[in-house]
């Protein structure tokens, strides 16, 4: 089953477009979404929860029209974003007593349980946070009413690495159930290693690929070769890059193979890196 659904999404500024989006998320899986900045990722993912009005297209969340029953729909949706914005001067207990009112099975023990493991206090001033505090805080508010779908656009910006390792951890620890799914952004791969099922990557307002994340690694090898080899090789070059010792590029795996280049085994980070790099 697909707890989310996008077909045909699309939304125009004057210097950028979001176009034909067609997107599909099976539930009970983490998914990483991933792009350049300016490549769409914030603009699709408030498109889906109608927090800005897209200008085509269609969005179900758990087989249900977002067009037609979303306050019942965001009853079982966690949203996080990377800019936290709360009043400075309001301490954290009277942030989330508002907060909560908004959430029918919000739940007081599961807050609890987060404010601990993230070492909040509850009596703090949101300007007496760091940015990384700022960043734990949101996230118990974002976890703390059992959300089926968990959208989290950042949520690991700022985070120091210990802290950012306890996040990732409870973000598969929530996934266990097979009933609840993650949506999350980011810019650090090694996110996507440690966590990830599936990647979506986006560019220049396009969904280029979306699959799970081990095909991903299988479909494509870092190739190698001196600088007379280039020519030959450069149509099954996804991109590459030249140095004093020749070049190296992204291919698919079945053309490295067949080619006489030195090859091997990916990260995701190098596939990004010359996804984002490739022409057209």
């Amino acid at each position: 089953m697909n707890v989310l659904e996008t077909e045909g999404l699309s939304k125009s500024y004057p210097a950028f477009r979001l176009k034909n989006i067609d997107f599909s998320m099976k539930k009970g899986y983490i998914t990483g979404f991933v792009g350049e900045n300016g490549a769409g990722k914030t603009t699709f993912l408030h498109c889906i929860l109608n927090l800005i009005k897209r200008d085509s297209g269609k969005v179900r969340i758990f087989g249900r029209d977002m067009d037609g029953e979303e306050i019942n729909i965001k009853q079982d949706i966690a949203f996080m974003s990377g800019e936290t914005s709360f009043y400075p001067r309001s301490k954290l207990n009277v942030v989330t007593g508002v907060f909560k009112k908004f959430y029918s099975n919000w739940d007081d023990s599961v807050y609890s349980s987060y404010m601990k493991i993230f070492k909040l206090d509850e009596g703090k001033r949101i300007s007496e946070l760091s940015k990384g505090m700022r960043m734990k805080y949101s996230i118990a508010l974002a976890l703390s009413h059992h959300a089926r779908l968990i959208v989290l656009d950042e949520p690991t910006s700022g985070l120091d690495p210990v802290a950012r390792d306890t996040l990732l951890e409870i973000f598969q620890d929530i996934v266990t159930d097979d009933e609840r799914s993650i949506l999350f952004s980011t810019h650090i791969t090694s996110d996507l290693d440690k966590c990830a099922d599936y990647v979506a990557f986006i560019k220049d307002g396009q969904m280029l690929m979306h699959d799970s994340k081990e095909s991903i690694l299988e479909r494509y090898s870092i190739v190698s070769g001196p600088e007379s080899a280039l020519e030959a090789a450069r149509p099954g070059l996804v991109s590459y890059k030249t140095g004093s010792f020749g070049f190296t590029g992204l291919m698919d795996a079945e053309s490295a193979k067949a080619s006489r280049l030195q090859s091997v085994r990916p990260q995701l980070d190098d596939i990004l890196i010359y996804l984002s790099k490739a022409e057209g």
